[in-house]
C-alpha cells in the first residue's frame, strides 16, 4: 500500500528585531542627503570658478574693445585730416593752373600786340602803306549772329593819316546759289555800302552781323581803299569756317 500521507510542512525562524526597517530607511536617506549636499557644493565651487574666469575675460575683452575704438577714432581724423589736406593742395593746384592759364593768356596778347606794332613801324619792303591786319568773328547769344572786328593798319610810313573807305562782303550760299552780302545790310552797325577810316598807325572797325536764313556763308571778303595823292588799295579774303572754328 502506498502512504498517502502529506509530507511535513517547513518552518523557516526568522529573528523579530524591533524598528530595523526603520533604521536602515533612515540611513539610507541621511547617505542621500549628504551625498546631494556634498554635489551641490562641489558644483557650486566649480561653477564659481567658472563665473570668475569669465568675468576675467569680460574685463580684457572691453579693455581691448576700448583700445580699438580709441585706435579707430584716432585713424578717422588722421584721414579727414588727410581728405582735408588733398583737398586744399587741389584748390592751390587749380588756382596755379588758373593762374597759368591766365598768364599765358596774357604772354600771347602781349607777343601779338608787339608784332603787331612792330609791323607797323618797321615792316618788310613788300608790306607796307594800307593794311587789312585783321578780321575777327565771336558768336553771339542770339542765334546766327557775330561780334565782328576789322583792324587797317598803315604800315611803314607814319608821319601822315592816311583815310579812305573800306568794304566788307560776306560771301555764300542759299537755295544752292551764291550770294554776296554787303555788311551794310547785315549790321545794324553800319550805315554805308564803304566805312569811312582815317588814322595813322590802326583803325579798329566793329559791331554786330546776323546772318539772314537759309543763307550759308562761306567768306568775308574785305577791300579797302586810301583816298589820296597817291592811293592805295588793300584787299584780303577769309575763310569763314577758320573764323568761327573757335
Amino acid at each position: 500500500m502506498v502512504d498517502k500521507r502529506k509530507p511535513e510542512q517547513e518552518y523557516v525562524v526568522v529573528r523579530h528585531r524591533p524598528g530595523y526597517r526603520v533604521r536602515r530607511t533612515l540611513i539610507l536617506l541621511t547617505f542621500s542627503l549628504l551625498a546631494g549636499a556634498i554635489g551641490f557644493t562641489v558644483g557650486m565651487s566649480q561653477g564659481g570658478f567658472r563665473f570668475s574666469a569669465v568675468a576675467a575675460s569680460n574685463e580684457v575683452l572691453a579693455d581691448e574693445l576700448e583700445t580699438l575704438q580709441d585706435k579707430y577714432a584716432e585713424t578717422s581724423q588722421q584721414l579727414a585730416n588727410l581728405d582735408r589736406g588733398r583737398l586744399i593742395d587741389k584748390q592751390a593746384l587749380n588756382r596755379a593752373r588758373t593762374t597759368i592759364v591766365e598768364l599765358e593768356t596774357q604772354i600771347a596778347s602781349l607777343k601779338s600786340d608787339l608784332t603787331f606794332y612792330k609791323n607797323i613801324m618797321a615792316p618788310s619792303e613788300t608790306s607796307k602803306g594800307l593794311q587789312v591786319d585783321s578780321f575777327t568773328l565771336a558768336s553771339d547769344p542770339q542765334p546766327g549772329a557775330y561780334d565782328f572786328k576789322l583792324t587797317l593798319t598803315q604800315v611803314g610810313n607814319n608821319k601822315s593819316y592816311i583815310a579812305g573807305v573800306v568794304a566788307v562782303n560776306v560771301i555764300g550760299l542759299r537755295d544752292e546759289e551764291k550770294e554776296v552780302i554787303a555788311l551794310r545790310d547785315l549790321s545794324q552797325d553800319i550805315e554805308d555800302l564803304g566805312v569811312k577810316f582815317r588814322f595813322r598807325y590802326f583803325q579798329d572797325v566793329e559791331g554786330l552781323l546776323v546772318l539772314p536764313e537759309g543763307f550759308e556763308p562761306r567768306e568775308v571778303q574785305v577791300v579797302a581803299r586810301a583816298q589820296s595823292k597817291k592811293s592805295s588799295q588793300a584787299e584780303r579774303t577769309f575763310d569763314w569756317d577758320d573764323l568761327t572754328e573757335n
